[in-house]
């Protein structure tokens, strides 16, 4: 950018107007000669100057242009992480719940064995007390003066029925595992691994895409052993059965509500990751005192 060269000429003009009429003597011209080098020289400083600034601030400009280009690059490279690390976290979240899940149906089957000895244990001790409690030359199991008695038919051990289950459910062998967790559940309803069996018949109805009959098998679950280890479980299934019978609204709720009652479990951490594939809030309601209608 050059200065504009009006600026000059009003100035010789001024230069001019001030020398009086009557001065025309050489000396007089040559002074003005002088003063109007003087100006040209300073004109030229002043351009060197003004062109200087303007590089600086051009360069300036430049590198403020390049700096924000960079910054926008790692943004964009910085959301392309975030995303693959959210992929990730998906499919880590999915296979560390199959890795829970492997692991309780371990830690049931262990808990079928110590319940398997410790019945055998009262067995054994029971028939000890009965040999020596019974008279001599009576039968075992028996009272004087009294025929001894058909034996009667016994439930099969609890172990070994629950135990069949798990094996069977693991093996997809869906209709074995029915019948013998039902029995489970008919005989020994009152057992720590009550709950267990009632989400396994919960659950094989959901593999095999009875998601009506799952809800109302979980629901048994929920209402009937509501302290059970598969309580959550029981939950985040519910969830997705009604998700997968179009109940949309429903299945948000049940998932909201397991995050409000478990916010800390893997099955919390798996309804967060299926409300935000939905597009929805994962924000869990308050859990009511009792049950949910």
């Amino acid at each position: 950018m050059k200065l504009k060269p009006t600026i000059f000429t009003c100035m010789l003009v001024a230069m001019l107007l001030s020398v009086p009429a009557q001065a025309g003597t050489k000396e007089q011209l040559i002074q003005l000669q002088t003063q109007v080098q003087a100006l040209q020289d300073q004109m030229a400083r002043m351009q060197q100057s003004f062109d200087e600034r303007m590089g600086v601030m051009k360069n300036l400009v430049e590198q403020t242009t390049d700096s924000v280009n960079k910054m926008g690059t790692s943004v964009n490279g910085l959301q392309n992480n975030l995303q693959q690390q959210n992929t990730a976290a998906g499919t880590k979240a999915d296979q560390v719940s199959t890795q829970v899940q492997s692991l309780q149906d371990a830690v049931d089957e262990l808990k079928g064995r110590l319940a398997k000895v410790s019945k055998q244990l009262d067995d054994l001790q029971a028939a000890q007390q009965n040999l020596n409690a019974a008279p001599a030359g009576a039968a075992p199991g028996t009272t004087p003066g009294t025929a001894a008695q058909p034996p009667q038919a016994q439930a099969p051990p609890p172990e070994a029925l629950y135990n069949n289950g798990l094996r069977d459910y693991n093996a997809a062998h869906y209709d074995l595992a029915q019948q013998e967790f039902a029995d489970y559940l008919k005989y020994y309803s009152n057992t720590d691994l009550a709950g267990n069996a009632q989400f396994y018949l919960a659950d094989m109805q959901y593999r095999q895409g009875n998601y009506q009959q799952a809800v109302k098998e979980y629901d048994k679950v929920l209402d009937q052993y509501p302290g059970g280890n598969k309580s959550a479980a029981a939950e985040l299934k519910k969830g997705y059965a009604l998700l997968e019978m179009g109940q949309r609204d429903a299945g948000v709720k049940e998932l909201r509500a397991l995050i409000g009652r478990y916010p800390r479990t893997n099955e919390a951490a798996q309804a967060r990751d299926r409300l935000r594939q939905l597009g929805v809030a994962t924000t869990a309601s308050k859990p009511s005192a009792g049950r949910r209608q």
